[in-house]
């Protein structure tokens, strides 16, 4: 569950209660002191400052519930956030799904028009929004195909991951039969969803890493082989990222938390973490003969990027050899 959740939200009678009148909120308001996420409804400013994107997302979800006559239902990425998924970006707006002859989209608030069975709307944390299949689906129509990947993929990692190196197929595959069970009943965006389904996998475990994965099947790269294992020293198992198996090497992708997330949680320093991660990889070129290349946010924004990134290792794709297409997301 994300940290917006956890932000207390202020009324007006709460704060009536602590001796604040409307002059001393709008004196709390112009000073920074509060933010007011919709009309009468309140947060302490400095207990934003360590939300995520997705965190964001859940808060004026919640904001928007606190006032609404009827519970809404979130929809779209504000159900993928509701649900743990992550959003790449905030489009500043909450999505919800309305009944016919509602009102369309305004100032901050997008309504999609939909019908919904009992099976597609579920509760977390309070919130009414559309179920994880649902959302998938939602989202693989509506948006771009990089938010629609890293949706799927961590909503597959959700509901099939279990452990390094044990992945539920039969549950991934369920999921995504869910989802493509949502399609048959909308009209727009139909094509791309299936594309992205069919492209989606679990066992990426960042946004980072499905968005690499489209980069590389838009360069022509195989279907690259996800967190694969590397017999290591002393009976430890090393995870790679991406095995390139057509061109013979392999391919990390290194997020800006990545060394302080691994330090954070092994209790070392960063300077630690990065000299394990060298000998760690020299161990993996050394027992498999392949090349390691590491990239980052900065190499994915675009499939040429990232192409000189490999090429620069002597690394580019083989048309010759069988099985170098990877299914048709980039052309989504």
């Amino acid at each position: 569950m994300t940290n917006g959740f956890i932000v207390p939200l202020r009324r007006r009678r709460d704060l009536a209660e602590l001796g604040y009148d409307s002059r001393r909120i709008r004196r709390a308001v112009d000073s920074g002191m509060l933010t007011m996420l919709r009309r009468g409804v309140f947060v302490r400013t400095s207990e934003l400052a360590p939300l995520t994107v997705e965190d964001n997302a859940v808060l004026r979800a919640r904001a928007y519930s606190a006032i609404a006559a009827i519970p809404p239902i979130f929809a779209g990425r504000t159900a993928a956030a509701i649900h743990g998924l992550p959003l790449l970006s905030d489009d500043g707006k909450t999505h919800v799904v309305s009944p016919n002859g509602r009102p369309g989209s305004g100032y901050e608030i997008v309504r999609h028009r939909g019908l919904l069975d009992n099976a597609d709307v579920t509760e977390i944390g309070g919130l009414l929004c559309t179920s994880l299949a649902r959302t998938v689906a939602d989202v693989a129509r509506a948006e771009s195909k990089e938010l629609a990947v890293s949706v799927a993929d961590a909503a597959l990692r959700q509901t099939a991951y279990r452990s390094p190196g044990v992945y539920d197929e039969a549950a991934a595959e369920a999921l995504k039969e869910a989802a493509r069970r949502t399609l048959l009943t909308q009209a727009v965006g139909r094509v791309q969803a299936r594309r992205v389904l069919e492209f989606a996998d679990g066992r990426a475990q960042l946004p980072g890493e499905s968005i690499s994965r489209i980069r590389l099947a838009e360069l022509g790269f195989a279907v690259p082989s996800l967190q694969v294992p590397i017999r290591g020293p002393r009976g430890r198992t090393y995870w790679v990222d991406f095995g390139l198996d057509d061109v013979e090497a392999w391919g990390e992708f290194d997020g800006k938390t990545k060394y302080g997330a691994l330090a954070s949680a092994e209790g070392k320093s960063p300077g630690e973490i990065v000299a394990e991660e060298k000998l760690r990889e020299d161990w993996i070129r050394g027992v498999t003969r392949r090349p390691v290349v590491r990239w980052g946010w900065g190499d994915i924004t675009d499939a040429a990027t990232l192409g000189r990134r490999l090429a620069a290792f002597g690394i580019r794709p083989n048309p010759s050899r069988p099985g170098t297409s990877s299914p048709k997301i980039a052309s989504a």
